[in-house]
């Protein structure tokens, strides 16, 4: 009994011995370890020790010179563009070298070796950089030689832009291009060569000018979307019959966008359109075909008479539709209008007029209500000859003078249609018709017998046509 507890006693002392010696022998490893690297450090540079970002970690102070002498011989810098475009300006070209090759040793000379394990926590004598000399001029001439500043080259950044296609407008996505600007490039060169960089990325210096506006942008989506709703619009123009359709496709060639992405509407379009409706609408002074009291079918041109489009204020409420996005049917705006849209027809009530034969029928709904003769104007002179065309009653007057050059005529019955040229009776006169116009005619107005012309005052409504041929 008293052995084995003897043996159990024996072994815990053993153990520890073990364990101090283990101890003492890392200890003094550990020693061995920190002096062998303090004696490695006296003549090298702290792992992690970098000259103008080159690593000379382990490495003694001349064979550093001989590898920074060897760094800058080599030295390039590349310049690394859009297009996997790589171009180099070399360290020879720009004439560059050290301007101390000292500041090798003043950095190893911080470095003190007793203390390198704190270099793993303190990195501030761990770098430097050392001045360069070099010709700015002639790194200027190199970043000037670059291709990317080629004006051959050169595709300038676009602001998306809008196309019609489809009976919408879509976004045409913006042009990236690859237009830059030198002073900045310079400017990174010349920091880059100070410090040893090797590598500058266009893309990552903001040297590229950008669009400012790309396909995704708020305001470049609003303006589509504005487009949209105008060349939404859809207008019916009737005429009797006859329709014009405005529509998306021809409105979309009235508007404009800006360099700051402002919509222009081109009134002008607008009233081109507009003019090509009243060419082909309105019917004043057109030639139409009439067919006579005698039965005989002429063509009368000229006149008053007829539809005639109001332009401007139609241009307004068509410039007024679009904005709004609307689609509707509608007839235009009208300064004056004639009986119907039925083409050449003047309807079955009006005034006929024979400047040849000296007579004058009126018709109304269809009948024939009076007829005689009457004394035109003066076929000597365009001042006094009675117009030829289709007119149309202006207004009628009871009881009015007439007056002109040494002349003041009272009648009774006044119906001018063209101007001072109109119908009204004539007391003054005996006789009516024959050849009386070609020596005593009147100075452009339809003299007539009193009953002729009161019969028509007393029928005819402003605005009925009157034929003159």
């Amino acid at each position: 009994m008293e052995t084995e507890v003897a043996k159990s006693t024996k072994r815990p002392i053993k153990k520890r011995k073990k364990i101090v010696l283990g101890i003492i022998i890392s200890i003094f490893t550990l020693i061995i370890i920190y002096f062998g690297m303090v004696i490695f450090f006296m003549n090298h540079f702290y792992f992690g020790s970098t000259i103008n970002s080159i690593s000379v970690s382990g490495k003694s102070v001349e064979d550093v010179n001989e590898q920074m002498i060897s760094e800058i011989q080599e030295y390039q810098l590349n310049i690394k563009e859009r297009g996997d475009i790589n171009e180099q300006i070399s360290g020879e070209e720009i004439e560059l070298q050290y301007s101390d090759s000292g500041i090798f040793k003043e950095l190893k000379d911080k470095q003190n070796p007793y203390k390198w394990i704190s270099a793993v926590f303190n990195t501030e004598d761990l770098k430097i950089i050392a001045e360069v000399k070099y010709d700015k001029n002639l790194l200027k001439e190199q970043v000037d030689k670059l291709s990317c500043f080629d004006s051959s080259e050169v595709i300038e950044p676009k602001n998306p832009s809008y196309e019609y296609t489809d009976n919408e407008y879509v976004i045409v996505d913006e042009v990236i291009g690859n237009k830059g600007n030198k002073d900045i490039l310079y400017n990174y060169a010349i920091e880059a060569v100070s410090t040893g960089e090797t590598t500058i990325d266009l893309d990552s210096i903001d040297y590229y000018v950008k669009p400012q506006y790309t396909s995704e942008s708020p305001e470049i989506v609003a303006t589509r979307d504005m487009l949209n709703k105008y060349v939404s619009s859809e207008v019916t123009y009737t005429f009797g019959e006859d329709k014009e359709i405005l529509d998306g496709s021809t409105i979309n060639k009235w508007f404009t966008v800006d360099d700051k992405n402002e919509i222009s509407f081109n009134e002008k379009q607008v009233e081109i359109y507009m003019d090509k409706l009243a060419m082909e609408y309105n019917t004043v002074a057109k030639t139409r075909e009439f067919v006579t009291s005698k039965g005989t079918a002429i063509n009368v041109s000229g006149g008053t008479y007829g539809w005639s489009i109001n332009k401007v204020k139609e241009i307004k409420d068509l410039i007024s539709i679009i904005m709004e996005g609307e689609s509707i049917t509608k007839e235009p705006a009208y300064y004056q209008t004639e009986v119907s849209h039925e083409k050449g027809s003047i309807g079955n009530t009006y005034v006929e007029i024979d400047l040849l034969g000296q007579h004058l029928w009126f018709y109304k709904n269809g009948s024939l209500i009076t007829q005689g003769d009457v004394v035109t104007g003066t076929d000597i002179s365009d001042k006094t000859r009675t117009p030829v065309g289709i007119y149309m009653i202006n207004y009628k007057e009871k009881n009015a003078t007439l007056t002109g050059e040494n002349y003041a005529a009272p009648v009774n019955f006044w119906m001018p249609f063209i101007g001072g040229v109109g119908i009204h009776d004539a007391s003054w006169r005996d006789t009516f018709g024959g050849n009386l116009y070609k020596t005593s005619g009147s100075h452009g107005c339809i003299n007539s017998p009193y009953d002729v012309a009161k019969t028509i005052f007393d029928n005819i409504d402003v605005g009925t046509p009157v034929v003159c041929y």
